[in-house]
């Protein structure tokens, strides 16, 4: 079974400047490029992309909800076995765990609440 790690980014939101790319749409072509480029050298895959709700804090109480564009890259992980050929357990026989008593008798003297008290 194939297994994957996944790597969620925002998507840019500003256009990177070129000679070719002259409108806006243009430019911000190169930066999603240039960005998909450069995660794809490291061998991510581009998925998709989600538009998801966010809070963020407007002054000291309050929030307002905003959305952001983020973009969703995969790789496969390396085949690493699913299933261990030893047993993860213990199959040597331990003694059963015993119960711990709880009982409302104090072992000692609770410290006198107070002003600190200089001890001779």
């Amino acid at each position: 079974m194939q297994r994957f790690e996944y790597k969620v980014i925002p998507a840019p939101t500003k256009g990177e400047k070129t000679r070719a790319a002259k409108t806006t749409a243009d430019r911000f072509g190169v930066a999603l490029t240039n960005l998909m480029n450069d995660l794809g050298a490291d061998g991510w895959d581009y998925v998709r992309s989600d538009t998801l709700p966010c809070e963020e804090r407007v002054g000291f109480t309050g929030s307002k909800s905003i959305f952001l564009n983020m973009l969703v890259f995969r790789r496969a992980l390396n085949d690493e076995p699913l299933f261990f050929s030893e047993p993860m357990v213990s199959t040597e026989k331990t003694e059963p765990a015993r119960p711990v008593l709880l009982t409302t008798q104090s072992e000692g003297a609770a410290p006198a609440l107070g002003p600190a008290v200089a001890r001779d």
